[in-house]
């Protein structure tokens, strides 16, 4: 099954605040195997404009320390899965997490 995973990242590793971080790595993979990583600019933070902006570049899943329930709901209405409380590592490292099963998570670090 093919993905395309979002991860928002600062300083090379996952940012604590989807909103509000410098780039998004954008990770392809087939089944189990990373097979493309890409690095964007988002555009800037307005509430409600990144679920829409990252569907468009048919992400299917997104991995994130902490997100608003807004835009939770807004990625849910557009069938991309939603990981928040992710640890702080590398994109990389968080998606080849996800894609064996280990991706840990906890509590959203969002409180809006």
């Amino acid at each position: 099954m093919k993905k395309r995973i979002a991860i928002p990242m600062e300083n090379g590793i996952l940012c604590s605040h989807f909103g509000h971080c410098q780039q998004f790595a954008i990770i392809e993979a087939d089944s189990n195997n990373i097979s493309e990583a890409q690095f964007i600019t988002p555009p800037p933070h307005e509430p409600g404009l990144l679920p829409g902006w990252l569907a468009e570049k048919g992400v299917t899943d997104v991995i994130a320390g902490g997100m608003g329930q807004r835009a939770i709901g807004l990625f849910n209405s557009k069938k991309i899965n939603v990981f928040v409380g992710a640890p702080v590592k590398s994109p990389e490292e968080l998606a080849n997490d996800l894609l064996n099963n280990r991706l840990e998570s906890g509590a959203n670090y969002c409180d809006h």
